[in-house]
């Protein structure tokens, strides 16, 4: 029964808690920002925001 611990660490370690891979992140949240631009028309939006950004920072 107290060899348990030491194999969750074990099993754990190596794993960073809290984080995953960007890509994964990134499929996550595709499919939900498209729902939300085509429901709300807000591309044009997105495309303004993205504009002021850029001026913002000298491009």
């Amino acid at each position: 029964m107290a060899d348990t611990a030491s194999r969750t660490v074990i099993r754990t370690r190596g794993r960073q808690s809290g984080t995953r891979h960007p890509l994964v992140a990134t499929a996550m949240v595709l499919p939900l920002a498209t729902l939300l631009v085509v429901a709300f028309g807000g591309w044009e939006a997105v495309v303004t925001q993205a504009s002021s950004v850029g001026v913002m920072l000298g491009r």
